[in-house]
């Protein structure tokens, strides 16, 4: 009956385990560089964002994508559709804000992390415009 619950708590899979590594690497560059991260894995009903961090007064929402290997490469992945899921989930994200809304962009931050070796990013400020 609540078969479709049971799978929201399955532990992370070694898949899973690596897009999470990456996510925390990507947060602690993105601080690093300084930004100041607002929410990581925000998530509403039209979609999630990985990251929303403050650059300076803008808002920018934050794609990562975490690979082993270098192809296809993640930015790639960030293909049509998942740049209109992004923008949906923004758009609901910044209904918060009323008017004015503060000025917005995407970025991907691309992790490339071979086994047994470190992390290679990349990080690609204004990636992408809206898709509406």
């Amino acid at each position: 009956m609540f078969e479709w619950l049971a799978s929201w708590f399955k532990p992370a899979g070694p898949r899973d385990a690596l897009g999470q590594r990456g996510e925390n690497v990507a947060a602690r560059y993105l601080r690093d560089q300084g930004y100041r991260i607002i929410e990581r894995n925000f998530r509403c009903e039209v979609g999630e964002v990985d990251i929303i961090a403050r650059d300076g007064k803008t808002l920018v929402f934050v794609e990562v994508k975490t690979r082993a290997y270098d192809d296809p490469t993640p930015e790639d992945q960030v293909n049509q559709p998942k740049r209109h899921q992004l923008t949906k989930a923004a758009t609901f994200y910044l209904s918060r804000y009323g008017t004015p809304q503060p000025a917005a962009r995407f970025d991907v931050v691309a992790i490339v992390w071979p086994s047994g070796r470190d992390p290679q990013i990349r990080h690609t400020t204004d990636a992408f415009e809206a898709t509406f």
